[in-house]
Formats: structure tokens, sequence, C-alpha cells
């Protein structure tokens, strides 16, 4: 946790390592509101806010209900806001929510509880809003309200434009909005277009108010809104007018944050390697000049004298940043045999090694590290691709519909047996009769997994990985058939453990994407480092590196690579085939994120923006690099 030093942020800004120990501080809180005004026999009136960010303080404070008596019994809740028109059974309310991640578990008196309706004739909506403000006013206003933030800056569903008087009503959805709720949806077609919420006039009247946000999604958002001027098109920024409000984030969602990006104007800093290499990396960029070309006029200028005065010059310190960064690149991910292997990221013996590459989707291989795949192949390594999970939810009905048209124009040349003809009749049926948000059957589910199997196998075999390496573990957290998923089991863990014992490998890649929108790489994540702490005395984890690799979401930093691995222009083409086999997620993606380039696009793009940057800094001119971190799995 880091204390809000910075006077370039407007607004309280407080630091946690992850989101879990930031939501039991948020939930901690709360209770200790709950408990105060209870013993003065009192209400505590908390404003609530859906989405993923809330959902691990709803845990904990069902938790405390459960396990330390926590009682919700003097409580009233006012939510922010609800879609317009919905059901209050659907899954995708904000009422189905709340009930299912806070009310159903704790002892709130129902009658406390207040959310807009979904329901309302248009007649009736004027009215309702006066009396939801009215309804606040009485309970003697909020005392804590709890928020997200979207990436327009909007709270509650006051989208750019809102004015800081605004009051509860109805409003019209930006396009942004739609578009990070279409997944929930199935599409963004069916997500209404309009909603009832709070006013940010409501919200800024609440006594405290704290925002929570996660992930390098967040990032932008969150620097816009703490560091940027207050204005109307990014409704978050309102917030700096608030006598008492406080930003409670994970380091992620702080990526951004002028505190994160140059520390050494702020504070002293404690200079380590990394953070060295941080700073150089960052005075290249802003002078414009390559590392050996940096002056001490440069360093002094641009507020890192400290720096310098722990080397001789500047010419040691830039010679000592330079190698470092030369021997981070190699065209040898699984180590150069009969090589001196003592500037090189990977050993050079055993040769040749097991390798696993772990994917937590049946694409993130290729996407992420497509042209290492390729290299540990034809560099003669034994390699592994473990899928992690089936990826059902991320493909269309309408691809699903496609496959089965072709069986059943194909019936009588394939000599497809009529049960299956009767699979293909049933999950016609289900996809026919579904509702806008409903989870998908299992027999859909199977066959959309069994679609994405195909294609993953495709640009495996693309690749040159063997048949018999091609692992799909599809692990049972996943298939919730729902964004959200179940929570990680022994059975998950073991699935990789499994693996893991009968490979034994030398290398194992993995996903340290943590930031994915949808939470699936974490999950992933997690289950590998359980799977290898369980395995900690196995001989073979003692000679065996880990490597992170990033995907669709996001990119290393400069100063957090150990390996880099460039690529040729037709190493870039051989990645961009075998990321074409996955032809559901091609040309609209059912998860596209905030980005809506294709996934190709996105990796080559990142790929080259690597690659000029380290031409920037003065080291070689590639077509394209990938980048690797050295994780210990056991400390």
């Amino acid at each position: 946790m880091a204390e809000n030093y910075n006077p370039i942020e407007r607004i309280p800004v407080t630091v946690y390592k992850d989101k879990l120990t930031a939501s039991k501080a948020v939930a901690e809180e709360i209770a200790s509101l709950i408990r105060r005004r209870a013993a003065e026999s009192k209400k505590a009136v908390l404003g609530l806010a859906t989405g993923s960010s809330p959902i691990k303080v709803y845990d904990e404070l069902i938790r405390l209900h459960r396990e330390e008596g926590l009682s919700f019994k003097n409580v009233i809740t006012f939510n922010l806001d609800e879609y317009y028109p919905m059901q209050p059974d659907d899954r995708e309310s904000y009422v189905y929510f709340m009930n299912t991640h806070l009310f159903n578990h704790v002892d709130i008196d129902k009658k406390n509880v207040h959310i807009p309706c979904g329901t309302l004739e248009e007649g009736e909506i004027e009215k309702f809003c006066d009396d939801y403000e009215n309804a606040i006013e009485d309970a003697g206003g909020i005392d804590l309200q709890l928020l997200g933030i979207g990436r327009t800056g909007h709270i509650g569903f006051n989208e750019p434009g809102s004015q800081i008087f605004s009051r509860t009503r109805e409003i019209t959805l930006n396009t942004i909005t739609k578009t990070d709720a279409a997944p929930a949806f199935n599409g963004i077609e069916n997500v209404p277009s309009k909603a009832l919420t709070m006013g940010i006039g409501t919200i800024m009247q609440a006594r405290r108010i704290v925002l929570l946000a996660w992930g390098d999604n967040k990032a932008e958002i969150i620097k816009e809104t703490v560091e940027g001027a207050i204005r109307e098109y990014v409704p978050a920024t309102f917030l700096q007018r608030h006598h008492n409000v406080e930003f409670v984030i994970d380091e992620q969602a702080a990526s951004q944050l002028s505190r994160t990006v140059f520390p050494w104007l702020f504070r002293d800093c404690q200079w380590n390697n990394r953070l060295i290499r941080k700073a150089v990396v960052w005075l290249c960029n802003k002078v414009d000049k390559s590392i050996l070309k940096l002056t001490d006029r440069d360093y002094i200028d641009n507020g890192m004298s400290r720096l310098l005065q722990l080397f001789t010059s500047s010419y040691d310190l830039n010679i000592k940043m330079f190698n470092e960064l030369q021997h981070t690149i190699t065209g040898w991910p699984g180590g150069k045999p009969n090589a001196d292997d003592s500037q090189r990221p990977e050993r050079a013996v055993p040769y040749p090694k097991r390798v696993i590459v772990f994917s937590p989707h049946p694409d993130d291989d290729v996407i992420s590290m497509g042209g290492t795949l390729a290299r540990l192949v034809t560099q003669g390594h034994d390699v592994h691709v473990a899928y992690q999970t089936s990826g059902s939810i991320a493909v269309f009905d309408d691809d699903v519909i496609k496959y089965m048209d072709f069986m059943e124009n194909s019936a009588e040349e394939l000599d497809i047996s009529n049960k299956a003809l009767d699979i293909i009749h049933e999950v016609r049926e289900d996809i026919k009769n579904k509702r806008s948000g409903e989870i998908d059957s299992k027999a859909v589910s199977h066959l959309k997994g069994m679609i994405r199997k195909s294609e993953a196998t495709a640009a495996c075999r693309f690749i040159g990985v063997k048949d018999e390496n091609i692992h799909f573990l599809q692990m049972p957290f996943y298939e919730s058939g729902k964004e959200e998923k179940n929570d990680l089991t022994d059975t998950d863990i073991n699935l990789i453990k499994c693996l893991l014992q009968e490979v034994r490998p030398h290398q194992i890649y993995a996903a340290g994407d943590l930031s994915d929108p949808h939470g699936t790489h974490k999950i992933c994540f997690d289950a590998i480092l359980a799977a290898l702490r369980q395995l900690k005395d196995e001989p073979w984890l003692k000679d065996c590196y880990m490597w992170l690799y990033r995907g669709a979401w996001q990119e290393w930093n400069l100063d957090e690579v150990d390996m880099a691995v460039p690529l040729s222009p037709d190493e870039v083409i051989v990645k961009r085939k075998a990321i074409f086999k996955h032809q559901t997620q091609k040309d609209e993606m059912p998860f596209p994120g905030a980005d809506r380039r294709e996934f190709w696009q996105r990796a080559e793009a990142r790929n080259h923006a690597t690659a000029v940057l380290y031409d920037k800094i003065g080291l070689a001119d590639y077509q394209a690099i990938e980048l690797f971190v050295k994780y210990d799995p056991l400390k």
C-alpha cells in the first residue's frame, strides 16, 4: 500500500498490491461503519455499485457476516443504477446481481433495499426518479457511496456530458459503455440502450465516496481522472470537488499514474536495477536519444541527478544499462546448445528441452508468443501446448449453426449417424429458444468447445507441434457458461499437476497477462502456481525455468523484461497465419475488450512497437520482438 504523496494527484489514491487485499480493506471500512451506526442505534446508509469491481468487497462482507457476526439489520442500501428496460429476474439485471453477490447471503431487511426499477412504463420514470431522491433524503443521506469507473469515465451510468448537478434520471448509454457490456449480453445488439442512474449531484452528496478500480484496462482513465482537469466529458473528474473521496486501486490500475511512471521526480527512490533500467529507458524517450548518447546534462535537467551520483559518470551508467538490455535479446529461447550461456537469458543445457506452453484460452499461445513457439519447435525442443480452458463462451451462435449446416448437408456423403443428427437438432433448438443473456445448454457449450479445440489443433499443427503434445485440460472453473467464472478447485489444479508430472518440463511458459478483462488469465495463472507449489519437492522442478508472456491486452515494459525474442518478417507471417487458424475469433471477436482490432493486428502492432523501442534506444533493428519475464513460482 502506498500513501498519496504525489502533488499532481487531485484525488487521494491508495494503491494496494492486488484487488483482494484492497477489497478486504474496503469491506472492513464498511463493516466498521455498520457496527458504529448500530452502536448508536442508527441506520447505516450505503450506496452500492455493480460490475466486477465490488464483487470481492461483497464476498468479504458475506464472510464477515457468516464468520464474525456482522449484521445488516440496521443497513439501508441504494444502488446506483439499472438497465432500462430490464426484468428483475434477468441474469444481467442489477437486482439479480445484488441478490446473487450480497443480499441473499446476509440478514438485510429487503424493505431497506432500493434498486432503480427497470420495468417502469416511460410515463412513470420521472416520478420514480423523484421518489428515489426523496427516499435517499428520508434515510438521512448516503453515508458511504461505493463506485466503479467505466472507460469513458462514467460513474454510475452518468455518461460523458453529464452535469455535476444532475439527479436520478433516465439516460441513453454511450456506445463504448454498450460495447463493454456486450459480452455479458451475448452481443452489443442485446444491450439495452438506456438506463436509470443516480445523478452526479446525488453521488456528490454522499458523506464518503470510495471508488474501486482494478487492472491495466482501467489505468488510462484513472490517470485522466486523478491527474486531469475537471470536465464534463470525463464525469468522474467531478469527484475532485468532493471533500471525502478516495480511490482504492491495485498496482495495475495505478500503472499510468505519474507516481508509477517516474517516481524519482516525486520522492527519494531506493534505486535497484529494475528502477534504474526503467528510469534510463524513460529518459531516452523523454530526450529522444539512444542510451549511449545520454549525457550528464540529460540526467541533471530531468530530475535524475541522484541516480547519476551512484555512478562515476553517465558513460558508466549508460554502458551498464545498454549491456543489460542487449543481453535480454536472444534468437534461442530454449537456450543455444554448445554456446557460452553466461550472458544469455536461457541456459545451454539440457538440450533439447522439454517445454510446456500453458495457454488460458485456445488461442493465447499463438497470439502472445506464436513466433517464439515456432522457434522452439524448429530448434528441436520437445514442445507441449496445454490449453487450460475450452474457450467455449467465446464462440458466436452463428458459428455453431454454420458448422451444423455443413454436417447436415454432408450427412449422406460422410455417413453421419442419426444420433449425431439428433444432437445437431437438439443444439439448433437450444440456440433458437435461448433468451438474451441466458447461458448455453451443455450441448451447445460442448459443441462450441469442440470448435475451439479443432482450431487450436490446426494452429499447433501449422507451427509443427506434434498431435500427441497438444493437451486440452478443460478446467472446470471455466464452465460456468458466463463471463463470471466459478472458483478454482483442486480438480482444476490436479489437471495441471498431472500434466507437469508427466512431462517434467525444463521450461514453462505461462500467461502473465493478468489484467485480461474477463479474469480467466489470472485464475489460470493461480492454478499453475498452486500446482507448482504442491510439486516443489520434485527433482525436475529444480532445473525448470518459468517464463511469463503477455498477450492481446498488454505488453511488458522494458524495465521488466528478461528475454526478448526477435522475429524476422517471415516469422511474423507464420505467426499471423497460425492466429488465422482460429476462425471463430477472426473478423469479429465475441470478447474484444477495449481494443476493437483483431487479435493478429494487435499482436503485430505490439511486437513491432517493441522492436521500434529497442531500436530507438540504440539496440538492434528487428521487424518484431516478443517479450518474456522470468518468474520464480516458489518464491
